[in-house]
């Protein structure tokens, strides 16, 4: 043994090189944020928020509400069931993700629909605008949306078919009959509607609580704002999304009033139709909305414009369903001109793309 190894097996612990201590940094692949968010968690706790307003639609409108929401849950989940287990996917149907699309679609329609026009509606915002395009995450359009408007295509008088309903006091209340505010609004115009609640305040009372007529989800304001808060609150949505589309409707429909220039019921038109449902619970759908926040107020504020145009030239009454649609189509186009600076360069992608000059 040479003299430097004697030295070496002979000093102490102490001098001995130290084994390599644990890596300060784990190298892995991205992601490299993580939390305990799951797509599961995140759809049920969207169910939760519409939880309230489906149970109003229930006392309010009674066991035909109950039973067009059933039927349009049970025939999304069994319609992705059966698509999934027929084409070899693996099976998500309990994801949550079905039920929002079949609760959505049953909340934005007539309480008096019958049940098997729900199932198809269902089935159809399924198949066709969510499976064939392939699957969550890869939806163009808002499936419900798609049901909703196949639906009125194909049965516009069942659709737009209302009828009388008590109110608190256990009276029958004159504005509930035959025809939504916004019907009312568009063939007998403002004053015939405000005649028809028995005042202004008293209009604004029933639009806030949902003591009027309308879909089974569009009518208690109150409660769609809550439910939109609480997915506000948990991080699910951004504010910015719901505030333009509704502020949108809000600033146009008191410009082009009935009566001329800033002469219109903006605080009505907020509440009115399905404006809540679909700027809390549609319009921040995370699939069909642009990517960025400059593409997202774009998309909001379209829609609302949208909204306006139908509802005040158009021959719909309502606008809330074709101006989401119409804004879905061009999403991939507000994500292609609206696309972020690349970090730290502070270039375009373009400019990046063919080099710094």
């Amino acid at each position: 043994m040479s003299e430097r190894e004697m030295k070496a097996t002979a000093a102490p612990a102490e001098a001995r090189p130290a084994a390599p201590a644990d890596p300060v940094f784990t190298i892995s692949s991205s992601p490299h944020i993580r939390d305990g968010e799951t797509i599961d968690h995140i759809m049920w706790q969207v169910v939760l928020a519409l939880l309230p307003v489906a149970l109003f639609g229930i006392w309010w409108f009674g066991s035909s509400a109950l039973i067009n929401m059933a039927v349009g849950i049970i025939a999304a989940v069994g319609s992705e069931y059966i698509w999934q287990r027929a084409m070899h996917q693996p099976l998500t149907a309990m994801d949550g993700s079905a039920c929002i699309t079949g609760l959505l679609l049953a909340m934005s329609m007539s309480p008096l629909l019958p049940p098997y026009m729900v199932a198809i509606g269902s089935a159809l915002a399924i198949i066709v605008a969510k499976q064939s395009m392939g699957g969550l995450g890869f939806n163009i359009f808002n499936p419900a949306h798609i049901g909703r408007a196949a639906l009125m295509v194909s049965w516009p008088v069942a659709m737009t078919t209302w009828t009388k309903m008590a109110d608190l006091s256990g009276g029958a209340v004159d504005a509930m009959t035959g025809a939504t505010p916004l019907n009312i609004l568009k063939m007998q115009g403002y004053d015939a509607l405000v005649a028809t609640f028995g005042g202004q305040g008293q209009m604004y009372t029933s639009m806030l609580l949902g003591t009027r007529n309308g879909s089974l989800g569009e009518t208690s304001t109150i409660l769609l704002l809550l439910g939109g808060l609480y997915l506000i609150y948990k991080g699910y949505i951004n504010w910015i999304v719901p505030a333009c589309m509704i502020g949108t409707v809000a600033v146009l429909t008191w410009i082009f009033g009935p009566a001329g220039l800033f002469t219109g019921d903006p605080l009505f038109h907020m509440m009115a139709g399905g404006l809540f449902l679909g700027a809390f619970f549609m319009a921040t759908d995370m699939v069909t909305i642009p990517m960025t926040i400059k593409g997202q107020i774009v998309f909001a504020v379209g829609a609302g414009a949208l909204t306006v145009l139908i509802r005040l030239v158009g021959g719909y009454p309502e606008g809330v369903c074709y101006s989401l649609l119409l804004m879905n189509a061009v999403t991939p186009l507000i994500d292609r001109w609206l696309k972020p600076r690349i970090f730290g360069t502070g270039l375009e992608p373009q400019a990046a793309k063919g080099g710094a000059k």
